[in-house]
């Protein structure tokens, strides 16, 4: 198997999308992801519509390049295959409420029983002690209790359109579990990667965390503009909106003289930002009087960043994101020849070359590779 962490195998013991989509990013660089799955399957199964051939596609989202294999973990059979699976693993990703796996008999000091150089990465929804450490995780809720809503959205909180504190979750947990594969090249031991829903939404605050922190501002609602730098986001043209970043006066300077208005009328970015209403009214009374197109043109020939606001069907039609490889096709038992969202990453060597995985897997059926995996570990072949 292609890719930098070809050789190495993660047990899945995770639901829903945190550590899944953590696992699938391990899975894309290569590493062989078996997902462990209770009798009933991932919650994620059920979630839809849409359902296509009886699948779900927010399953298919966050588990391609896995194998599925089935144990209860309440019998003596589940637990002993998981001993066998995990004496074998580099590393084990769960994400069940905190002391869940201690009650299954998996605390973690019995995993590096099992297996001391065992990398486990464990994500819970508001860290996994502390006074709330045991509240059950859900995207929303977390972006609520972080924060997040109170920044997004034009006239009230609003939630962003995708799951993204589990998403971050995921992101964060993979770099986590890539930092300790590292370190244990050098000491050996593994190590618990601990993460949550609540971790990786405050740890994408960015400057407006800061402006709390440092300046003492509680910032509210930023809705298509930045707080901070102007002209920076969305506008309205005749035929819809585009966006600009003038994240440099010259950036400025330009975009002015495109549509015509002296940039001394708005005189550096602390008076822009100070009079924003009015720089945007100012802007928008030009690009309103012509379609996006023509605005997009013009200020591209003059450098001045600019896009426009694709939707979905939009964007997977986009010869640019075709060409990064971030639309990938496999084969489903189930559904036949399918198109996924491929891997954000690539890995070259310096000579330009792959060493991107190339062949990816379909998100596998419930129970898939039980007879495989179970030979494998009776064979002494399981890798």
């Amino acid at each position: 198997m292609a890719g930098p962490l070809a050789g190495t195998l993660v047990l899945d013991l995770s639901r829903a999308l945190a550590g899944p989509h953590a696992a699938m990013m391990l899975g894309d660089m290569g590493a062989r992801v078996i997902k462990v799955e209770s009798p009933g399957g991932d919650d994620s199964r059920r979630w839809g519509p849409p359902f296509v051939s009886g699948e779900s596609t927010y399953f298919f989202s966050c588990n391609r390049n896995k194998e599925s294999v089935v144990l209860d973990l309440k019998s003596a059979e589940g637990r002993e295959t998981l001993e066998r699976l995990v004496g074998r693993a580099d590393v084990l990703i769960e994400n069940f409420r905190p002391g869940v796996l201690d009650r299954l008999g998996f605390p973690v000091t019995r995993l590096h029983e099992l297996n001391p150089g065992l990398v486990v990465l464990s994500i819970t929804g508001f860290g996994h002690d502390g006074p709330e450490g045991g509240r059950a995780g859900y995207d929303q809720i977390a972006q609520g209790e972080a924060g997040l809503m109170s920044l997004t959205g034009l006239t009230e909180p609003t939630r962003t359109g995708v799951p993204i504190g589990d998403l971050l979750a995921g992101v964060y947990g993979a770099y986590g579990v890539a930092s300790a594969l590292a370190a244990r090249e050098r000491t050996g031991q593994g190590v618990v990667v601990r993460t949550s829903l609540l971790a990786a939404l405050v740890g994408v605050h960015a400057f407006q965390g800061t402006r709390h922190t440092v300046a003492g501002q509680n910032p509210g609602l930023t809705g298509n503009h930045h707080p901070s730098i102007a002209p920076y986001g969305a506008f309205g043209c005749a035929d819809g909106m585009i966006q600009v970043a003038c994240g440099t006066e010259e950036h400025w300077r330009r975009f002015a003289k495109l549509l015509d208005i002296d940039p001394e009328e708005f005189p550096g970015n602390a008076d822009r930002i100070a009079r924003h209403r009015a720089l945007v009214e100012r802007l928008e009374s030009v690009l309103r009087t012509r379609p996006r197109r023509h605005w997009l043109d013009l200020l591209a020939a003059e450098g001045v960043p600019a896009g426009a606001i694709r939707t979905i069907e939009e964007v997977y039609t986009w010869e640019q994101t075709l060409s990064q490889g971030l639309v990938i096709e496999v084969d489903h038992p189930a559904t036949g020849r399918v198109r996924l969202p491929g891997p954000p990453l690539r890995v070259e060597r310096a000579d330009g070359t792959s060493v991107t995985r190339t062949r990816h897997l379909p998100p596998p059926l419930l129970g898939e590779h039980d007879e495989t995996i179970r030979r494998e570990l009776d064979e002494g072949l399981l890798a």
